[in-house]
């Protein structure tokens, strides 16, 4: 079994995806999950600080983990048809530094990247390594939207 960092070089950034995100879509997710008027209603949007409607940050969040997740199904059938075998992935101890840059408005596409950084092995945890990613969003002027600092758990 390989590991992330035998997979990705550190430093390197890889496009996972890219999601529009539609007048529809933010008003379904808000209505959840953030129901801010600027989040809610286009009208009143106009008058916000955005001048228009724009997605919640929690939104856009949850935008990378689905191009991640779609991502990485689609890298552990590319590295099988290699003969290689991708490392499990769990779940994420935490993340820090998580920034919404620009608002992200209805009709925006954001491409989703992620950068490998390092990992560490865990001692009391034989086959387990802990990785830090740097997760990052642009909308389809190349500006940048959203950023983070995730750790994700590798096991065997």
């Amino acid at each position: 079994m390989m590991t992330l960092g035998e997979i990705y070089a550190a430093g390197r950034k890889t496009v996972i995806g890219s999601l529009t995100f539609s007048a529809e879509d933010i008003i379904r997710f808000a209505r959840d999950f953030d129901p801010q008027p600027f989040h809610l209603d286009e009208e009143d949007a106009k008058h916000s600080l955005f001048g228009g409607l724009c997605a919640s940050g929690w939104h856009t969040s949850a935008g990378w983990m689905q191009c991640f997740v779609r991502f990485w199904k689609d890298e552990i059938r590319r590295l099988a048809a290699e003969g290689l075998h991708a490392p499990k992935l769990g779940p994420s101890p935490g993340f820090r530094e998580l920034k919404w840059l620009k608002p992200v408005y209805a009709g925006d596409t954001i491409t989703y990247a992620v950068t490998f950084l390092e990992a560490r092995v865990v001692a009391s945890r034989p086959g387990w390594r802990i990785n830090t990613i740097f997760c990052e969003g642009e909308n389809q002027h190349g500006e940048t939207v959203i950023q983070f600092e995730s750790k994700v758990i590798e096991f065997t």
